[in-house]
């Protein structure tokens, strides 16, 4: 393929969802990432695939619902065109409840997503229960919902790849940007538009629970992925002087892991991970004209929440690049233009 019609420049999950997105609709594609497929943030081992509260809708809310909802058929789609697993199940989460008023909170929160969420998922409060994969709750409740998915981010992106190639797409280290080009660059690419990187440090732990729902609490995503594997993670960190070094901080995200959730005292730890995640100053993700580079286009920061935006923005990607249909809400553009002379 000498001439592609979009050229995208980074190979992580959002950058290889817009190049997926194009190649369907017959576009000609390359991926061009120096550092190759998934090393970055994409390459990570947490994948909790999880939506904001159903209560204050708004258009990035109301983005995510529409991405998760679309998952399921995009990444069996994935799957189908490679023969790869993706590490993809949309088994849902419990959070402990820490008191009444919590419980309150979350009955509230019951009425409103069966509103918002539109019959396709659920929310609801439920007493704990004596099975082994249910996390102590002082309440005596937990939230069950069923929106929430996990995925294996590496192996996903990986697949991704494969996928783009399987369509006839071409993935390189280096080349020619050549055709629509579009910008996802992870955090590098957030820093020139005044963006940062937000460092997470996160855990792989030995325990089989696969099909079990993932777990929220102390702030923390216990992510039982099908292979018979636990991520934990992770932590945020604005200041940083080793984005890919794991250190005290890691372990402290442990500890709290297994005080949330004794069950997980004895796993094996079999990797340890940090990368640095795309963040925005909106922290809602970057979509369409580039700011910084006229002409070009834009598919970034989706900081903590990549993995479910990523099928709806490679679709509202490919409506702006291959159709002129901008549907993307005024809240993801990156503005005002800061076009360098």
């Amino acid at each position: 393929m000498a001439i592609a019609d979009i050229t995208v420049m980074g190979a992580g999950v959002f950058g290889l969802s817009v190049a997926y997105a194009c190649a369907l609709r017959g576009a000609a594609v390359q991926v061009i990432d120096p550092a190759g497929v998934a090393a970055g943030a994409s390459g990570g081992l947490v994948g909790a695939l999880a939506p904001h509260v159903p209560e204050n809708w708004n258009d990035k809310k109301a983005f995510q619902f529409d991405s998760l909802i679309m998952a399921e058929e995009f990444w069996a789609g994935v799957a189908a065109r490679t023969g790869a697993d993706t590490g993809y199940a949309r088994t849902g989460r419990l959070q402990p409840l820490a008191d009444d008023r919590a419980v309150s909170l979350a009955r509230d929160r019951a009425v409103s997503a069966g509103d918002l969420w539109q019959g396709l998922a659920t929310w609801q409060v439920e007493p704990v229960s004596d099975s082994p994969w249910m996390p102590p709750s002082p309440s005596g409740y937990v939230v069950r919902d069923s929106l929430s998915a996990l995925i294996h981010p590496r192996s996903a992106t990986r697949a991704l790849a494969d996928a783009v190639v399987a369509l006839g797409g071409r993935i390189a280290r280096d080349g020619d940007a050549t055709g629509k080009v579009v910008w996802a660059t992870g955090w590098a690419g957030m820093q020139e538009i005044g963006g940062n990187g937000v460092k997470g440090q996160a855990a792989l732990l030995r325990y089989d629970a696969a099909g079990s729902p993932q777990l929220f609490a102390d702030a923390l995503h216990i992510i039982p992925h099908l292979d018979g594997t636990v991520a934990i993670g992770s932590t945020s960190e604005r200041d940083f002087t080793d984005p890919t070094g794991t250190d005290s901080a890691l372990d402290d995200v442990i500890a709290r892991a297994i005080a949330a959730f004794p069950v997980l005292q004895g796993a094996a730890i079999i990797e340890n991970w940090a990368g640095v995640r795309p963040r925005a100053a909106s922290r809602a993700p970057v979509l369409g004209q580039h700011p910084a580079r006229k002409g070009d286009y834009i598919a970034n920061g989706g900081f903590k929440i990549g993995f479910g935006m990523a099928p709806k923005a490679g679709a509202v990607m490919a409506d702006l690049l291959l159709e002129g249909i901008d549907a993307i809400p005024d809240g993801f553009r990156a503005t005002p233009p800061i076009f360098r002379a």
